[in-house]
């Protein structure tokens, strides 16, 4: 019997959510229906409201879920309701790159994840008069008490975990930590700048950490997340504006450059900037939602020193894997990603949006009544 919720809808690109009764299908055999508890709000997420993507409109957004399975489909296995589970990006599981353990790079992401409904164009959501909502956001549309998701995209995770957190693991804290534990894969006592401190360039200073890097700089025009960027392991602290990367990698003691960049600001005029920052061998992640504009390399200085541009995605991760690394690093204390978040209620998703547009808190995260 399809299930009754309350879902955050966006009705048209650059309008705020409204919170109004929907219906959910019934799970198919290969479907999940997931009870949220908590849902981060994500830069993504307000890309796709303002209509930068072609995605469909009447929406429910949302792609950090947390939550608790209520039903499973007939063809279901390895989840039962009751597991608790986090709620990651959608794949096919079948292309070449989901094959090689890369679901991130699925041949099929855009339409898995942006194209507002399953893959074969239904969508799991309508109002209560039948009015189809699009679904299936990143495989879940999690701005909702209930979602229906792929199996695929379901992750769960130990039942004495605090659930209501455990939700951005899924999107921006698996991206920034996935690029460099994932893509770039620092040798010890490497040097490396991240630029922009949001939820992303955070995670990725404390997976910085876990990998053993010397180095670590962060670089921001916030003075307050350079502040949290160094309580949370970086060596050095820049202000972007204040001086180049290169010379800010000059000031670090490293006057041939930084070992690894990652840019998490999608700014392509950053990007060319931080280029000539990086050292013979360098390594730059691209992990920003890139706006219009160019990145251009100087062919010979990439060349001549060996070094590599790599756009990076969701942190190059499969979710089955690297989130419960990520939880076992978290239990460690390695990996305190807690103190990134700031909860709201569900009814306060307009305050929260607004509260991480304007840079006041890192990674709000709505709890689900």
């Amino acid at each position: 019997m399809p299930t009754a919720a309350r879902a955050a809808v966006f009705r048209q690109p650059g309008a705020p959510p409204v919170i109004e009764p929907v219906v959910l299908d019934d799970p198919r055999a290969d479907e999940l229906v997931v009870r949220l508890v908590g849902v981060g709000v994500c830069h993504t997420d307000m890309v796709l409201r303002d209509g930068h993507l072609p995605l469909p409109f009447p929406v429910v957004l949302g792609h950090e879920g947390s939550g608790v399975v209520e039903q499973v489909g007939a063809g279901v296995i390895g989840l039962a309701p009751g597991d608790h589970v986090v709620l990651s990006f959608d794949s096919c599981g079948h292309c070449p790159s989901c094959d090689d353990h890369a679901p991130a790079y699925c041949h099929d992401w855009f339409a898995y994840n942006f194209g507002g409904g399953r893959s074969d164009g239904t969508t799991a959501l309508a109002a209560p008069d039948g009015t189809a909502i699009h679904s299936h956001v990143f495989g879940q549309s999690s701005f909702a008490t209930h979602a229906v998701v792929h199996a695929r995209n379901a992750v769960k995770v130990d039942a004495d975990l605090p659930l209501d957190l455990l939700g951005p693991l899924g999107c921006g804290i698996q991206t920034g930590a996935g690029a460099v534990l994932n893509e770039l894969r620092p040798r010890a006592g490497a040097s490396i700048a991240v630029i922009g401190t949001g939820a992303v360039g955070l995670s990725a200073i404390m997976a910085c950490g876990i990998a053993g890097a010397g180095v670590v700089a962060a670089v921001d025009i916030n003075p307050a997340r350079v502040a949290l960027a160094q309580e949370l392991g970086a060596t050095h602290g820049f202000d972007a504006r204040a001086a180049s990367l290169a010379d800010h990698a000059r000031a670090a003691g490293l006057p041939q450059g930084f070992d690894c960049v990652i840019d998490t600001t999608g700014r392509p005029d950053v990007v060319n900037a931080a280029m000539a920052a990086l050292a013979p061998r360098g390594q730059m992640a691209l992990v920003g939602a890139y706006g219009p504009g160019d990145i251009a390399a100087d062919a010979t200085f990439l060349m001549s020193g060996g070094r590599v541009i790599r756009g990076v995605v969701e942190g190059g991760a499969d979710p089955q894997v690297f989130i419960p690394e990520l939880l076992a690093h978290y239990r460690a204390g390695r990996f305190p990603f807690d103190k990134l978040v700031r909860f709201f209620a569900f009814d306060e998703i307009a305050e929260a949006i607004a509260q991480g547009e304007a840079g006041h808190v890192v990674k709000p995260v709505l709890r689900i009544a």
